[in-house]
């Protein structure tokens, strides 16, 4: 996911009050869950979009639980940091991490970040979506894939792509599409999506792979143009921009995604638990507004579905990683 600034103004009342959920049986046996406060930690910097929509979560499962649920930014080392904490946090469901794709491409970027992304976490649930977009400069005379393609080839080493940082989902799409257009182009990394979009916007480079959310602004001023989006099938946000899929280029299917993980060892009833109430909260009518307004798509998955997600990405994140030959210093 992007690392932007997101505002989030997350009004008294949003979601009715109810009563305390009963609880299935804790790990020592019957108990409430919860029973205390629940910590929430966010692998990035307080004020981004995985920040707000922790905030979000976090106070629709105040309101439900009546336990205040603390959200904890542990931002470091490309999420590793605040990761790390979770993996080593007791096992009883008052800890958990929301994160997002890095998490199951740091592990073939980083030489050791100290803890396996699917062994030492049980997955709760999949909670909302994103996208990358391929974008262009508006004075940039190339608006579809196919002529953008043709002049980057006729002229080898004369344009340059952004992405928002080294090792990111925009790096490595961006390496993986010139491999599979066989162009010359180098790499401009940028220190997050904001800056990379103002350079965009202002035409001081060329191209860029953006995430959706950063971008949107910028497309709805008309300061940039997309190209072409990830994902399987057309996102519901930019309907009108194909698919790389459709376009001829297969891998850029995966989407970028931010989800809910315990430690590894919680009990099934409590994951089962936050899954359900996760999945309920995320299509409330006020919250898929306040999605909508992040650019993210609401999902709200089983833990099933999202554990097979998690080893489908890192599978495919890691043997990109590994052909494209992209290492982080």
């Amino acid at each position: 996911m992007t690392r932007r600034r997101f505002g989030l103004c997350a009004g008294a009342g949003l979601l009715a009050p109810a009563a305390m959920a009963a609880a299935p049986d804790g790990p020592d046996g019957p108990s409430r869950y919860p029973r205390r406060p629940i910590t929430l930690v966010v692998p990035s910097v307080a004020g981004n979009v995985n920040d707000a929509v922790a905030r979000l979560l976090g106070q629709g499962l105040t309101e439900r639980w009546g336990q205040p649920v603390v959200i904890d930014n542990r931002p470091g080392a490309g999420t590793t940091t605040g990761t790390k904490l979770v993996a080593r946090a007791p096992a009883d469901g008052h800890t958990a991490l929301l994160t997002f794709t890095a998490h199951v491409q740091n592990p073939a970027l980083y030489a050791q970040v100290g803890y396996d992304p699917i062994a030492d976490f049980e997955a709760v649930s999949l909670v909302a979506k994103s996208s990358v977009i391929l974008a262009v400069s508006a004075d940039f005379p190339h608006r579809s894939l196919a002529p953008l393609v043709q002049a980057v080839a006729a002229e080898p080493d004369r344009y340059a792509y952004g992405s928002y940082g080294v090792g990111t989902t925009g790096h490595i799409l961006g390496e993986l599409l010139k491999r599979q257009a066989r162009l010359k182009m180098a790499h401009t990394p940028y220190k997050g999506g904001v800056p990379l979009g103002n350079d965009l916007a202002a035409g001081h480079i060329p191209i860029g792979l953006i995430a959706v959310g950063t971008a949107m602004p910028l497309l709805q001023a008309g300061r940039i143009v997309p190209v072409a989006i990830t994902g399987a099938r057309r996102s519901t946000l930019l309907p009108q921009v194909p698919t790389f899929l459709e376009l001829g280029y297969q891998g850029f299917e995966p989407d970028a995604w931010m989800g809910l993980l315990f430690p590894a060892g919680t009990p099934q009833a409590i994951t089962a638990q936050l899954s359900r109430e996760v999945a309920r909260l995320v299509q409330q009518p006020a919250i898929v507004q306040r999605l909508h307004g992040l650019n993210l798509e609401p999902v709200g998955s089983t833990p099933q579905a999202f554990a097979a997600t998690l080893r489908a990405d890192q599978a495919k994140w890691a043997q990109l990683v590994r052909e494209l030959d992209i290492r982080l210093e």
